[in-house]
């Protein structure tokens, strides 16, 4: 798996710590935004992961194909496709793996997200 950590910000020249990335996408999920990525012409997009004030849980996650990372993103690069997360999103999903699911009900991407202690019935938010 090719992972690379950067500040979207960073302009230095000087030698840098690489964090660990808060996400991992499986083999599915790679495939599926690569696939999203053709399909729809998002070719040099990053695939932006955001956790943000949703559902009845309190917190959801905002999934969305940008343009440019926002100043001060974390970002790295999984197989070919480039995400950004913010700082305050990596808080909730250090060590979160996401998967894309597919089955007679519909198909989506699934997160497993080791913060999330509660989540509600239709599982959709999260609280931690």
């Amino acid at each position: 798996m090719d992972t690379t950590t950067t500040p979207a910000a960073n302009t230095s020249t000087a030698p840098q710590s690489t964090p660990a990335t808060p996400v991992r996408l499986t083999e599915a999920a790679v495939a599926q935004v690569k696939k999203v990525i053709q399909d729809q012409g998002f070719q040099d997009y990053y695939f932006s992961i955001r956790v943000v004030p949703a559902g009845c849980s309190g917190l959801g996650y905002d999934l969305n194909m940008v343009r440019e990372a926002k100043p001060g993103d974390l970002t790295w690069d999984q197989e070919g496709v480039k995400i950004a997360t913010d700082a305050l999103s990596n808080k909730y999903l250090m060590g979160t793996e996401i998967d894309f699911v597919s089955s007679v009900t519909g198909a989506g991407f699934k997160f497993n997200n080791p913060n999330a202690k509660s989540s509600c019935g239709c599982g959709t938010s999260f609280s931690t």
